[in-house]
């Protein structure tokens, strides 16, 4: 069985967009491999150096992943500052990170770039600590996006620096885990692109809003003046909404909708009626998930104190062994 390592950053809310992207394929992660899920409290500090509310934040994250269906029996779940190993291995790494490859990772650049304020040691070094994150559990195998990629090879740069450093095999080269087809885009209610946070909050399904606002927003979703012409090519704006049903929907809604387009019969607000029926089916026992755990912090607390005392079982032995293989010694 695998070693899987992720970390998730406590950022904002969960969307329907991230619940059939990372989240769905975490659930099958968790059932096929010895999963490692970590919220990446630090790592939030390299762009939010004061928060205003980290504790909110982590409650929230851990709260909608769970109500999701991450099993705190299935995988190791923990916040990566209760795991004080992921900072000392992030120090010992950092001895043999170079900063020009450093200077040149594109997030580095870009996020640089866009806050120019807070261009903090920690940005720069984002990439060794995601190494630590990993390398603390031997993984082998990494989930990343696109932007991720660069990270994840430097992270096989670190390990395979460290082993040819001290002349040992220690740390393996983990690789990116591929869902393949696995990975669902959903299209936002914007007409264009995929779903994601927006300043105004309306191109998102979001897990845990109140679902009068949901109905609300899909019955704003934006389409257009309707076909012409029989069985003509459908707009982007439409394939959004046809896609976002074919996901929520059974196949006899899709059809009926589809064949109602294709003869110029089609009312959008029908259309939409429908749609937010079924969106509303699919995330009320997860909305109501949420706000049951939002109420039950013992149980957080101690799904957090179980998944520190599961990760520490491997970051301690890593970082005695590193320690030995670098030369520390307790006695001479």
């Amino acid at each position: 069985m695998e070693k899987i390592v992720s970390g998730i950053r406590p950022t904002g809310n969960l969307h329907l967009g991230n619940y059939f992207g990372a989240v769905k394929n975490f659930l099958r992660l968790q059932e096929e491999h010895n999963c490692y899920f970590f919220i990446a409290d630090y790592h939030s500090l390299t762009t939010h150096p004061t928060p205003g509310d980290l504790t909110e934040s982590v409650k929230n994250v851990l709260v909608e992943y769970l109500a999701c269906g991450l099993d705190p029996e299935k995988a190791t779940i923990y916040l990566q500052s209760d795991v004080q190993e992921v900072a000392e291995l992030y120090l010992l790494l950092n001895m043999n990170a170079y900063m020009g490859e450093l200077q040149r990772v594109a997030s580095f650049k870009e996020k640089a770039r866009k806050q120019p304020q807070n261009i903090n040691a920690g940005l720069l070094t984002y990439p060794v600590l995601m190494a630590a994150d990993i390398l603390l559990h031997h993984a082998s195998k990494v989930p990343v996006g696109q932007d991720q990629q660069q990270h994840l090879e430097m992270t096989r740069t670190f390990a395979r620096r460290f082993n040819n450093m001290y002349k040992v095999d220690y740390f393996p080269e983990p690789e990116a885990y591929n869902f393949g087809d696995n990975l669902i885009k959903v299209p936002g209610l914007d007409g264009s692109g995929k779903m994601g946070k927006s300043e105004t909050g309306n191109n998102a399904i979001f897990l845990s809003e109140d679902l009068k606002k949901t109905r609300k927003k899909i019955m704003r979703a934006v389409t257009d003046a309707g076909p012409t012409q029989k069985n003509q090519e459908k707009p982007e704006v439409i394939q959004n909404l046809f896609k976002l049903m074919s996901i929520v929907s059974s196949k006899d809604t899709v059809e009926y909708f589809d064949e109602q387009y294709n003869e110029c019969k089609i009312r959008y607000g029908d259309m939409k009626k429908q749609l937010a029926e079924d969106v509303i089916r699919f995330v009320e026992p997860i909305k109501q998930n949420i706000d049951e755990l939002h109420k039950n912090e013992e149980y957080l607390n101690k799904v957090f104190e179980q998944g520190a005392e599961r990760a520490k079982e491997n970051a301690g032995k890593t970082i005695r062994q590193v320690r030995e293989i670098i030369g520390f010694k307790n006695k001479f």
